[in-house]
């Protein structure tokens, strides 16, 4: 099916998105909706014709483990009740540790690259098609952006991508934006990688605004789509005219007038002249013969020892760059504070201008494993325990603050240790 020209559905710009003109569909991020209910903005766009597609971050396909039956549930029940054409997801681990590394679950709160090996793959396409069987829509996936290359790769992104389209039927979400981020961080060719690809497997595409610091692109969704971002989206409709093409805006929302100036500039671009239509019809694949565990468990290894050290300070594993994997560190912090300042914006009211310092310095001895609601607990008891804030009006909002969140008064040194003993037992 045809989408057309969409933009991505956030609660901050959501009346924005409504008065938008020729807008086809909308993308909604999955784990932001509830189950059994939709935001009223959502539901005036479906009554008017406007489709939207859930648009999944947590499933962490490219992770060592199955995919989790609950998670896939939630998905599909967001599907359903959008009433939805398709769900996509992202090729990417989100999570590593647990039974198969005898650690404790390490949660990354961003998508990091799957490692290009036949291992790897094969792990993935196992849990796609575990996904597969469990949606109700088709199934397509993104690829990511990266910091970081994982090292003894054996295939490139394009031919990573049309392996798994080849032994899966997915099909696939193409990121343009995280092509270019690619071709700086990684030094890989957008055009190589898409010539390389089923270009005629491409659901929809993303396009996605970024800034490059000192080399490093950074994909943050904040900022203006760049030339050289529309100058991949050309490569790609030199090849295929895609179905959809999606606009991305995550943080500091522009006014409408320069969204819908972005949107221009993406319709521009997709009125040259190109390839011919995509016409994806899913191919008779054989079945995905069971991973052996011990696969599994060297890529529980490789990704455990990874996140790691992007998270809790460990070393940096062999053949890893130590510069790449502390920008990438620091941005996942980073990352993890503003979002826990979303989810609890009362933290940084009550701590003020020293919240993020004092967050960092809490997230850089405490790595995230579970989601961000009961980190921001964490740290609030943290810092009670601790005996901060210093200032005694600021330490009574903060106490009042989680105690009704979380319970009666922070616990104290015995409770603590006891918590950290099950933590132990529960990674092994």
């Amino acid at each position: 099916m045809r989408l057309g020209i969409g933009i991505g559905w956030r609660p901050e710009i959501a009346d924005e998105v409504e008065a938008l003109e020729g807008i086809d569909w909308v993308e909604a991020v999955a784990e932001n909706l509830c189950a059994d209910h939709l935001p009223d903005s959502l539901v005036r766009l479906r009554e008017r014709g406007v489709t939207v597609v859930p648009h999944g971050v947590s499933l962490g396909l490219g992770g060592a483990d199955r995919p989790d039956p609950g998670k896939l549930a939630d998905l599909a029940a967001r599907a359903t009740l959008l009433g939805a054409p398709l769900v996509t997801e992202h090729i990417a681990f989100v999570r590593a540790g647990g039974r198969r590394t005898g650690s404790p679950v390490l949660e990354a709160g961003h998508l990091l690259p799957v490692p290009r090996t036949r291992a790897a793959l094969d792990v993935l396409c196992e849990n796609v098609r575990i996904a597969q069987d469990a949606l109700p829509v088709p199934l397509a996936l993104e690829n990511i952006a990266a910091l970081v290359s994982w090292p003894g790769e054996e295939l490139t992104e394009g031919r990573f991508l049309a392996e798994l389209v080849e032994r899966t039927g997915v099909r696939l979400l193409i990121d343009v934006a995280n092509l270019h981020t690619n071709h700086v961080n990684r030094g890989e060719d957008p055009a190589a990688a898409l010539d390389e690809l089923p270009v005629e497997a491409i659901a929809y595409v993303h396009v996605a605004g970024g800034v490059e610091k000192d080399g490093v692109w950074h994909d943050t969704h904040a900022h203006p789509v760049t030339a050289p971002v529309l100058d991949v989206l050309a490569e790609l409709r030199s090849r295929v005219d895609p179905p959809g093409v999606l606009l991305e805006r995550d943080e500091a929302f522009p006014p409408d007038g320069e969204l819908a100036g972005e949107l221009d500039a993406i319709r521009g671009v997709l009125e040259k002249s190109g390839g011919a239509p995509a016409a994806w019809v899913t191919p008779e694949t054989p079945p995905v013969p069971p991973v052996a565990e011990s696969v599994r468990d060297g890529v529980a290894v490789a990704q455990t020892a990874l996140l790691s050290a992007l998270v809790a300070g460990t070393p940096a594993p062999e053949g890893f760059d130590p510069r790449r994997l502390r920008v990438q560190s620091r941005a996942l912090a980073a990352k993890r504070a503003d979002v826990v300042a979303k989810v609890a914006p009362e933290l940084p009211e009550i701590l003020g201008a020293g919240y993020r310092a004092a967050f960092l310095a809490y997230a850089g001895a405490r790595p995230l494993t579970s989601g961000y609601r009961r980190d921001a607990l964490d740290f609030a008891e943290h810092l009670l325990i601790a005996g901060r804030p210093e200032d005694d009006a600021a330490r009574r909002r903060l106490t009042h603050w989680w105690r009704d969140r979380a319970a009666p008064r922070p616990p104290g040194r015995a409770t603590r240790l006891a918590r950290a003993a099950r933590s132990v037992l529960a990674g092994r």
